[in-house]
């Protein structure tokens, strides 16, 4: 049977995963879903090492929860040089530095090699991915304001083997203020990130910076440094006020700083299948932005705002909620269709 459907849109036009009793999610650490530790073993419950060849929605939802928990792996792609992937809202409250880190882990869990940079001073980021970041700890600060290695301020996330975390601190809230009277205040990170790579080229294969709320310096240097945009948006009406001004000056910064920038990739968050304004949102959005937008939407997730307080993110705080899943699949998504069209676009400035 053909299936045109990905496990994140079942999930996502589904209600809240909260039972209205009990409040609990489902746990696929306590279902009679059999292990799967191999690719053959898991063509034996559905499907030759697809989620997509999967027949059915649970089958693929319990898959794809296996696969977040560690059961089996099943491998992304993985590009030829490392992205660097830059996400940013100015708007705060639609999701942004909860999909950095949990894309981040995504792709962690399945092999891939990630780095998160942190730059929002808040510091939500290095939280949720259980970094300690007091004001003496290392940090982004120390990378942009005194131009101290990167690596040296690089630290390894609890429970992941192939994820990396560079902390923000309180320290960095001033940092706007510091960068305005020094030489080339726009390419500070670009340049850090771009030595820090150079030593090591096979080390990463994504690097996320999460930019703070805000339209200011610190989100221009992520735009200089980056090479690719994920926007998340929040189904909601207020979340579209303001994407123009974002957009705007992204062009700006393509135009004077960054030729090789682009917006790849726009992700719907905090998506509810239960109300309309909701669904005419993601319609709008997927209208105006076409393909640009992922297939994915993720859904209202008690587990993904959980999480955090745990020091965690939801793929290894309950890999089989809803909103692991579609954490899973928003990950997959963006590294199967974006290497081809990343590969081609860094080519042509070769």
């Amino acid at each position: 049977m053909a299936i045109t459907r990905s496990p994140a849109s079942v999930v996502a036009e589904r209600p809240p995963e909260d039972d209205p009793v009990s409040g609990e999610e489902p746990n696929v650490e306590n279902s009679d879903v059999p292990t799967v530790r191999t690719a053959a073993e898991f063509a034996d419950i559905g499907g030759p090492g697809s989620l997509m060849d999967v027949d059915t929605p649970i089958a693929r939802e319990a898959a794809a929860a296996l696969i977040a928990a560690g059961r089996t792996r099943m491998p992304m792609p993985r590009p030829s040089a490392p992205r660097v992937m830059v996400v940013a809202n100015q708007k705060g409250g639609v999701g942004k530095t909860t999909t950095a880190v949990n894309v981040a882990a995504a792709m962690a869990v399945s092999g891939l090699r990630v780095l998160v940079v942190d730059l929002d001073p808040q510091g939500n980021a290095s939280t949720a991915l259980g970094i300690d970041h007091h004001a003496e700890i290392p940090s982004i600060y120390d990378v942009v304001i005194d131009q101290r290695p990167m690596g040296e301020v690089v630290q390894a996330v609890e429970g992941f083997e192939t994820l990396w975390c560079v902390p923000a601190t309180i320290d960095l809230a001033g940092s706007e203020i510091e960068l305005v009277s020094t030489v080339a205040r726009e390419a500070r990170l670009r340049n850090a990130i771009a030595e820090h790579v150079k030593a090591d080229p096979e080390r990463y294969d994504y690097v996320f910076i999460d930019c703070p709320p805000s339209l200011g310096l610190l989100t221009v240097n992520a735009l200089v440094g980056g090479d690719e945009v994920l926007i998340p948006i929040q189904c909601e009406y207020y979340a579209l006020e303001g994407l123009s001004q974002l957009l705007k000056n992204i062009d700006m910064v393509r135009a004077h700083l960054n030729q090789d920038l682009a917006v790849s990739t726009i992700l719907l968050t905090m998506y509810d299948g239960r109300t309309r304004l909701a669904s005419q949102v993601a319609e709008e959005v997927r209208r105006y932005f076409g393909d640009t937008v992922l297939k994915s939407a993720i859904p209202r997730s008690v587990r993904i705002s959980e999480a955090p307080s745990y020091g965690q993110t939801v793929m290894t705080y309950d890999a089989g909620s809803s909103g692991a899943l579609s954490y899973l699949e928003a990950a997959r998504e963006i590294a199967e269709r974006g290497v081809g069209n990343f590969e081609s676009r860094t080519g042509d400035h070769q």
